[in-house]
Formats: structure tokens, C-alpha cells, sequence
């Protein structure tokens, strides 16, 4: 086994999932008798460093904390060269399953003897992942201490409202207010009440950052890993993660290394993309019926306006004109940018997310900035671009 030296500030820390309200306290029991099962060292404790009242929590010690973006650097830099490379800005807009396989990039194409579509959401429909996962979007901020440290330990509440808490120092991290894509309740208000909660608890001197995050959930809650759909045998996929990717595709990677070998692994079938179950017929229908319902209601929804003139600075409005709709965004400086508000990958009609100012798309998860450029997938194009 190959060993990468990076340095990535790793960390070995506490991990609670702590009861955060009374009625949370059989949530983290339950977590507590699972973990143990799994013959994992949990603990079931009284207090964690937190400092507001809990309800109990379970302890997991020795888990690891990095830093992301040092991480995903040093392992672009192990990859590359040795007849290895990765390409920045190279997006990927199909892909032709053989012996060789083709991806079609918007520069060249790329042959390969397998793929591995590992996109966070699959870009392919022809394996149905868009009626098995369900994207959500999870906001974070970052703060400077005014006075006293941040916990050490690394943790969130058994139920909502979430709160992820972590830290280093005088620098302290929130987590929470996870929403669908394409929710109408993506406003600002989401981390304005991250900066309550963090101002309410800790002596803030300034939030110097906020961001956000989106991951697909599958309906049993696992990961999908293996071959893309049933009979494949060069296409592979690894999705599903569900805030877990650094740890899930870390073993992700062992499972298809194995299968794209032939060789044998444990843990295949488990997460076999092409499982079935009662529960996942149940869950694909909601899921189709949440998609019609978003395709056929954004349709018939009257426009907010007519006229772009009246889209006030720094909003977005669905405006009608004619048969058709866009959706316009004012800047702060007053300039009008408008997209199409069709999503290219099934048609979806996207609305708009104040809080980071993009348009969603309700349906599948895919985004776009306010000019109409992918931001997020399963869609592979950009939005077109109307003339008002």
C-alpha cells in the first residue's frame, strides 16, 4: 500500500452526537447501541465540552479532523504524473460505455478501459440515479473569537434544528439549516441564524466566512458503489455520500479497485449500486411523484412580473414574456443578467436561492450562477440565455 505524506493538519479528536433537546435523548441511545453493535469504542456520557446544556451524548474518540482543501491538493499532486493526470476545468459531457469507452469532454475526448463517474451526483440518467437521491443543500460559518477557545471535540445535534459545532482555538466553525435544493426557504435568514446561534454561545468577534455545501442522500441512507447499472462492465459509480465523502470515498476507492480487478471484497454487495429492496420502491415513488409535482407546478405558477424593470436591485424575479419565462437577477450595481429557466438536464423550471444567488433546480439538484454556468450537477450545459 502506497503512504502520502500530507499535510493536511490532522487531527485526532472526540466526536459526540449530543441530544441537544430532551426528546432527542432516545436518538442518541438508539445511535449508542448501534455503534457498539458494530464494535466501535463508543461511549454513552453526561457532558460534552459544548458550552450550552445537553442531554447527553455518544462519544466516539480518536476520529480524525483535516483540513479539506490541503487534503484534495496533496492527493491531486500524488496523482499526478507516472502517466496519471488531472485536468481542472474539463467537463465532462458524455460519456460512451465499450471496449474502449469514450469520454466526451467540450475540448477532446478521452479513451479508457473502465470509467468511473464519480461527479458527487451521476451526470448519466441512463442508471436512474436521479429517482434514488435526493440533493440537499447545508450551510456553514466561520469565526473569530473575541475572548476564549473553541470546543475540541467535533460535534452536532441528534435533530433539528442541526448544529454542527467544531474548532480550532479562537476559530470556530457552525454548521446547519440543510434544506432540498431548490427549497423557497434558500434565503439569507439560513445563516443569519447560524450567526445567532454562534453569537448566542460563544463571544464572537467576527464571521469571516460563510459557505455552503450540497450532497446526495440515497434512500436507505448508503452509499451506491460499484458497476453503473446492471450489466455494465466498464462503467462505475461512486455517489451517495451524504456529507461523509472524505471517509466514503476513501473505502470507495478500495471496493472499486477490487471490482474493476475481479477480485473479491466484502463490502461490494452491501453498497451495490443495483440493490433493491421494498423500501426503495416506496422511496422511488415519492421521489417521481415530488418530480412531477415540481414540473408541473412551477409550470403553472403565474410569473412574479412582466417586465424586468420591475426586478428591484440585488433580487430575482420569474418574468413572463410572451409563452415563455426567464429568470432575471439584478445586481447590486443594476445589471440585469437573465437565464433560461428550464433546466437543461429533464426540463425542471429552477428557482431562485437568495442566499447564495444562484438558480436551483428543484427537481434533480443541479445549479447555475446568475449568467446561467454550471455549478453543480447532473446537468452538463449551461443555461440558455434569452433576449428581454
Amino acid at each position: 500500500m502506497l503512504t502520502e505524506s500530507i499535510d493536511c493538519g490532522l487531527q485526532r479528536r472526540d466526536a459526540f452526537t449530543y441530544a441537544a433537546t430532551p426528546s432527542q435523548r432516545e436518538s442518541i441511545e438508539r445511535e449508542y447501541r448501534h455503534i457498539t453493535r458494530a464494535g466501535l469504542p463508543a461511549e454513552l456520557v453526561d457532558r460534552t465540552d459544548l458550552p450550552y446544556q445537553t442531554y447527553g451524548a455518544v462519544r466516539l474518540p480518536n476520529q480524525v479532523q483535516i483540513h479539506p482543501v490541503r487534503y484534495a491538493q496533496g492527493l491531486a499532486d500524488a496523482i499526478d504524473g507516472d502517466g496519471s493526470a488531472v485536468y481542472e476545468t474539463t467537463r465532462a459531457i458524455s460519456i460512451e460505455e465499450g471496449s474502449p469507452s469514450w469520454v466526451r469532454t467540450g475540448a477532446a475526448s478521452v479513451r479508457a478501459e473502465h470509467v468511473v463517474i464519480a461527479t458527487h451526483f451521476p451526470i448519466l440518467d441512463r442508471g436512474l440515479y436521479f429517482a434514488r437521491l435526493k440533493p440537499q443543500r447545508s450551510y456553514c460559518i466561520a469565526a473569530n473569537l473575541r475572548t476564549g477557545t473553541a470546543p475540541t471535540g467535533m460535534s452536532i445535534s441528534a435533530g433539528p434544528p442541526t448544529r454542527s459545532v467544531r474548532g480550532d482555538g479562537d476559530i470556530l466553525i457552525i454548521g446547519g439549516e440543510g434544506h432540498s435544493v431548490g427549497a423557497r426557504e434558500a434565503t439569507p435568514q439560513r445563516f443569519l441564524r447560524l450567526e445567532a446561534f454562534a453569537r448566542e454561545h460563544w463571544d464572537v468577534d467576527r464571521i469571516t466566512h460563510r459557505w455552503s455545501a450540497q450532497d446526495a442522500s440515497h434512500y436507505d441512507h448508503l452509499p451506491v458503489i460499484g458497476t453503473y447499472r446492471p450489466g455494465s462492465r466498464h462503467l462505475w459509480v461512486a455517489a451517495g455520500f451524504m456529507k461523509w465523502g472524505f471517509a466514503t470515498a476513501t473505502f470507495a476507492a478500495g471496493i472499486l479497485t477490487d471490482l474493476i480487478h475481479g477480485r473479491q471484497n466484502e463490502w461490494a454487495h452491501t453498497f451495490n449500486p443495483n440493490r433493491l429492496s421494498p423500501r426503495s420502491l416506496r422511496e422511488s415513488a415519492r421521489l417521481g411523484a415530488k418530480f412531477s409535482a415540481d414540473l408541473v407546478g412551477d409550470r403553472i405558477k403565474r410569473p412574479d412580473t412582466s417586465s424586468v424593470h420591475d426586478v428591484p436591485a440585488g433580487q430575482a424575479r420569474v418574468v413572463g414574456t410572451g409563452h415563455a419565462r426567464a429568470g432575471v437577477f439584478r445586481d447590486d450595481n443594476g445589471h440585469v443578467h437573465a437565464v433560461s429557466l428550464r433546466c437543461p438536464h429533464m426540463g425542471c423550471l429552477l428557482r431562485f436561492n437568495s442566499a447564495e444567488r444562484s438558480w436551483d433546480c428543484p427537481c434533480h439538484g443541479s445549479r447555475f450562477d446568475v449568467d446561467g454556468a454550471v455549478l453543480e450537477g447532473p446537468a452538463v450545459t449551461d443555461l440558455e440565455r434569452p433576449t428581454l
